[in-house]
């Protein structure tokens, strides 16, 4: 028997009616049909799923790409009083046969898991013994290698077909172009499947960007203006750090949130943004996956994004409660240079992956036409140093090597060495005096990493080893003896790693196989920064038109962008939308023009001219001091 959705999402959500397409694509699916949903950042895509999944018997399995977003739906779920489980890493495996046990004994209703999970057999011969009312691919854009985010993983998710071929299935994403859209219903072998596209438009939101040498005085002066929360993207650890702790001295209540924060941490961090205790988060980009805050006034970006996908998903996390929002980049000229650097001249090309998959059997000593299934320990350091390999040029490398299915790689491969000094300068000094011995090696730290009594700093121990001629073994008990001391919080994972060669070396030929792939791959990758870069380089078309022509869909100017407001054409709505923000201010205290104007983003013509009409009609006064104030 199905139940309506509409108790379901009155009694589990709190909603008394659905939004945009979600009625019809929930009633698709409990029909039975196939259906492809593209939905924007903030359009209710879980309702899609979670809805239909309660109103029939049972099971809903989801595939998500992050544990993160896996475990605050599950989260989520549980506070509902609805029955979910996750199977993510670190689990033990007697833990995941219990956990699948559940699933056919324990009346669950959802089953999350990773598509690297979903390829092992012990999973697949439990689904299949599954009463499975659903499957549901979310960010189902990680399937296609033309998206911005493709993982080779999600092409096993077309398993599921397989192995519930009476099952409907419900593929997800806000960031699909339509050539991607095609690319997930051919990959998930969608049957006659519904499209239902919902406007990607978001009309509350003036997307801007501005150009400014001094960046942190134009991030100080948006954040200023803040009534509710915001969040700032910048792209390391580090510089998440330091905007934190720039914009706390300048008395805005400001945390960071990265990878490298314990997740007790995290959770503390995110819940003091989520209930205003805290008004910016400044995160790198896996921030906000999953999280529905409605009232984020302001989302920056501190650099180029490395795609509009992934620019329109994040800026798409302000005003979801329908409320003016601004999306903002805040740039530089060395920051087009930057994002070419990081993102362009690190992509190898087919010619650099024969180089590399022949360094590598030359290093284990493989010799030509043979295989093994022998498990390497593989120094990525020394490796690169006795090469002379460019590191990120060879990590993405490796990548594509276990990608392809040429090696496989351990994960301890991406774990960091970082160091950051906790004593002062003096008790360093003093500490010195009483270990004269290893003076040298804590001088050459110094000398070779600014920053290290600031923030935690990944370190290369080769490098010092080289510089010192101490041997690493020796580098590595040192610092753990001052981690003991309490001098440096030392956080090391061996940089050994394990590599296994799964097919026979053939050397060109073995890269041959998939070097069309890999040029057509690189190539979505070229075409996202010249994309990116084509957006923030083009004042002359509004913002909003810009990027939805992107995802195939057409609209008329905006009239909120940076774009749109640097025309003399002021429409009615924008005055409004000005004189509201300026209003905003002046209830804060009097300012002069020129602070109006460094405190907004609208140009300052446009300012000028809002301001004669709020004197002109007696909702400002100026004051002895040419100061405007509220009357």
């Amino acid at each position: 028997m199905v139940k309506d959705p509409h108790e379901i999402l009155e009694k589990y959500w709190g909603f008394s009616q659905f939004r945009g397409s979600q009625e019809q694509i929930i009633d698709t699916v409990i029909q039975g049909r196939d259906v492809l949903a593209l939905l924007p950042t903030g359009g209710g895509k879980s309702l899609c799923y979670q809805v239909p999944a309660m109103a029939k018997d049972g099971l809903c399995i989801v595939v998500s790409p992050l544990i993160a977003l896996i475990q605050n739906q599950v989260d989520a779920l549980k506070n509902k009083g609805i029955k979910a489980l996750a199977l993510t890493g670190g689990i033990s495996f007697n833990e995941v046969i219990d956990l699948l046990d559940n699933c056919l004994y324990g009346n669950y209703k959802f089953l999350y898991l990773s598509p690297e999970r979903l390829q092992q057999e012990l999973v697949q011969e439990r689904i299949q013994q599954m009463n499975v009312n659903l499957i549901a691919i979310d960010e189902a854009h990680c399937i296609s290698q033309w998206g911005n985010d493709f993982r080779p993983a999600y092409l096993n998710c077309n398993v599921l077909r397989e192995l519930l071929p009476e099952t409907p299935i419900i593929a997800l994403t806000a960031t699909a172009t339509p050539k991607v859209a095609e690319d997930i219903t051919e990959n998930l072998q969608l049957t006659a499947a519904a499209v239902y596209k919902d406007s990607f438009s978001r009309d509350n939101i003036a997307f801007h960007v501005q150009w400014n040498e001094d960046k942190k005085f134009q991030l100080k002066k948006l954040c200023l203006g803040l009534q509710k929360s915001a969040i700032v993207y910048v792209r390391t650890r580090r510089s998440a750090q330091e905007l934190s702790d720039f914009l706390n001295a300048h008395k805005l209540t400001t945390t960071f949130f990265h990878g490298g924060i314990p997740k007790k941490e995290k959770t503390k961090r995110l819940q003091l943004w989520l209930e205003n205790k805290v008004q910016v988060m400044v995160a790198t980009n896996a921030f906000g996956m999953g999280i529905d805050k409605p009232d984020v006034e302001l989302v920056v970006h501190y650099q180029i994004p490395d795609s509009l996908e992934n620019y329109f998903q994040e800026a798409g996390r302000a005003g979801r409660d329908g409320t003016p929002a601004k999306a903002v980049m805040v740039l530089n000229q060395a920051d087009e240079n930057q994002v070419k650097q990081q993102f362009l001249s690190v992509l190898p090309d087919v010619d650099f992956l024969k180089l590399l998959y022949n360094k590598l059997n030359n290093y284990f000593q493989i010799p030509y036409g043979e295989g093994t299934a022998e498990t390497f320990h593989f120094h990525f350091n020394k490796f690169c140093d006795t090469y002379k390999l460019n590191t990120a040029l060879t990590y993405n490398g490796l990548r594509i090597l276990d990608q392809n299915s040429v090696i496989s790689l351990s994960e301890s491969f991406t774990k960091k060495i970082t160091l950051q000094f906790i004593a002062t300068k003096g008790q360093v000094f003093y500490y010195l005096e009483n270990h004269t011995s290893i003076a040298p090696l804590i001088q050459t730290i110094l000398r070779t990493y600014g920053g290290i009594f600031e923030h935690p700093t990944k370190i290369n121990p080769l490098l010092i080893s080289k510089k010192t001629n101490i041997p690493e073994e020796k580098i590595h008990q040192t610092l753990e003896q001052l981690n003991t001391d309490g001098i440096v919080d030392y956080q090391a994972q061996s940089s050994d790693l394990e590599i296994i060669f799964l097919v026979p070396r053939e050397d060109d030929r073995t890269i041959n196989i998939f070097a069309r792939k890999v040029k057509e791959q690189q190539q979505v990758k070229i075409n996202n920064i010249e994309s990116i870069l084509a957006y923030v380089n083009n004042n002359k078309v509004c913002r909003s038109t810009q990027l939805l022509h992107y995802f195939g869909e057409e609209r008329k100017a905006c009239g909120i962008c940076d774009v749109c407001l640097s025309k003399n054409n002021i429409d009615t709505d924008i005055q409004k939308l000005v004189a509201g923000d300026i209003l905003k201010i002046l209830r804060q205290g009097n300012q002069t023009s020129k602070n109006l104007t460094l405190a907004l983003t609208y140009k300052e013509d446009t300012i000028l001219i809002v301001l004669q009409g709020l004197l002109e009609d007696g909702h400002v006064a100026v004051t002895s001091k040419n100061e405007y104030k509220i009357t």
